[in-house]
């Protein structure tokens, strides 16, 4: 479904795939720092940890837009394993998100580039695996 929608967006269908995969709650968690990998940041998704634009979402495959604000929760900031994470981590978000709160907030900025995403992946492959 994600490859058939990337496929319907104006602009290269990789790039447009990529994005889509960026942009995804669970992604998002991790790319704050609050998750120490990507399927811990899906579980805090998953147990009710974050809210977007203050409502609790507990979709990982949620698709954040651009403006939305996520945040954790009150009671989620006190997490020892979140604290940790983000004392030791020391991730910064990318250009594409705006960190406020401490670190525990972010903002969508705009849209990811394809020069943002640093996953080291050849996006035309995976079309063409999709497109047969």
């Amino acid at each position: 479904n994600l490859y058939a929608e990337a496929n319907r967006r104006q602009g290269v269908t990789g790039e447009n795939l990529l994005r889509y995969c960026e942009l995804r709650l669970d992604n998002v968690v991790y790319r704050a720092g609050w998750g120490s990998t990507r399927p811990q940041a899906r579980q805090f998704v998953n147990h009710g940890h974050v809210e977007v634009n203050g409502r609790r979402v507990n979709i990982p495959s949620f698709r954040v837009r651009q403006g939305d604000v996520v945040r954790l929760r009150n009671k989620s900031r006190e997490l020892i394993i979140d604290q940790f994470n983000m004392d030791t981590l020391g991730r910064t978000p990318p250009p594409w998100l705006d960190s406020a709160d401490g670190g525990q907030e972010v903002t969508v900025r705009e849209l990811p580039l394809r020069e943002h995403i640093d996953v080291p992946v050849r996006e035309q492959l995976i079309v063409e695996l999709y497109s047969k």
